[in-house]
C-alpha cells in the first residue's frame, strides 16, 4: 500500500525546510506556510514586488547559492516567526514581515560574491511562491529516488528535491503516468499536473551545501530529460499526516 512517508514545507523560497507530522490541504491553495516568503535579489524586476507571483528567477535560491541547501527551518505560527539553522551560521529567529534586516545580514556569508545579493522579502498573501505559475504540491515517489541513487551508485538525500509530500509504496517511476489523473491522499484529493523540470540546486548536500551530485547529468543519461517529481493542485480539501495511505484514482 502506497503511503505518506513524510511531509515538508519551505517557508521561506529556497532558504530551508522543515518537517511535519500532518497538515490540513485546501482546495486551490499551496501547502499551509510553504513559500509564505520569498527573497528577491538586487537584480529583480520591478514587479516581483509582492503584488503577484513572479517567476523563480527574481529570487535568492540554491540553483545559483548552494550553500542556501544546507538551511533547515522551524515555524512558529502564532508568533509569525521562523528559526533558521545552517552549520557555518549561529540560528536565526526573526519575523520575515518585519525583520528583514537581521536576516539579510544573516544570510550575507552563504551568498557567493559573483551573484545577486539578496535584497528583500516579499509576500503574496494567500499564495505560496510556488515555481509553478499555479498554487502547487510537489510530490515525490521515493521508490523513483531510490532508483536514480541505485543507477549513481550514490547515496543522496531525498531532500534534494525540496518536495511537499513523498510518498513510499509505488513502483519506480509510477509518478511519470500521472499527469492529468487525481490522487486521494488522507482525507485530500489532487490532480497531478505537471512533471518538474529540476536545476541545479538538486546538486547539493542539503547537510553541507557543498555541490557533490550530478543530478541533472544522471537524469539526462538515464532518462534523456532532467524531470523528477510532479506538481499537483488540491482539488478537494482535507487533511494529511505521515503513515497516511494514498491511492491514485
Amino acid at each position: 500500500m502506497t503511503r505518506i512517508a513524510a511531509l515538508w514545507r519551505h517557508p521561506i523560497k529556497g532558504h530551508g525546510r522543515e518537517a511535519l507530522e500532518r497538515t490540513q490541504l485546501s482546495e486551490g491553495c499551496t501547502m499551509p506556510w510553504d513559500r509564505r516568503w520569498a527573497v528577491a535579489h538586487e537584480e529583480a524586476k520591478a514587479d516581483a514586488d509582492g503584488s503577484a507571483w513572479a517567476v523563480c528567477h527574481n529570487f535568492s535560491r540554491a540553483a545559483k547559492a548552494p550553500q542556501l541547501m544546507a538551511i533547515s527551518t522551524v515555524s512558529d505560527e502564532a508568533a509569525g516567526s521562523v528559526t533558521l539553522s545552517h552549520p557555518q551560521r549561529p540560528d536565526l529567529t526573526f519575523d520575515p514581515d518585519t525583520q528583514e534586516a537581521s536576516f539579510i545580514e544573516w544570510v550575507r556569508p552563504l551568498m557567493p560574491e559573483n551573484r545577486a545579493q539578496s535584497a528583500r522579502i516579499i509576500r503574496v498573501p494567500g499564495r505560496g511562491m510556488t515555481d509553478s505559475a499555479f498554487p502547487s504540491i510537489s510530490i515525490v515517489n521515493l521508490a523513483s529516488h531510490r532508483d536514480l541513487a541505485t543507477r549513481m551508485g550514490q547515496d543522496i538525500s531525498p531532500e534534494r528535491w525540496r518536495g511537499n509530500i513523498h510518498l513510499d509504496g509505488q513502483e519506480p517511476w509510477a509518478e511519470r503516468d500521472w499527469i492529468g489523473k487525481t490522487l486521494r491522499i488522507g482525507t485530500a484529493e489532487l490532480e497531478v499536473r505537471e512533471h518538474i523540470v529540476r536545476c541545479l540546486a538538486t546538486t547539493a548536500n542539503p547537510e553541507t551545501g557543498e555541490r557533490d551530485a550530478d543530478i541533472l547529468g544522471a537524469l539526462d543519461t538515464q532518462f534523456s530529460h532532467q524531470e523528477f517529481a510532479v506538481y499537483a493542485v488540491v482539488t478537494r480539501s482535507g487533511e494529511v499526516s505521515v503513515g497516511d495511505a494514498a491511492e491514485v484514482l
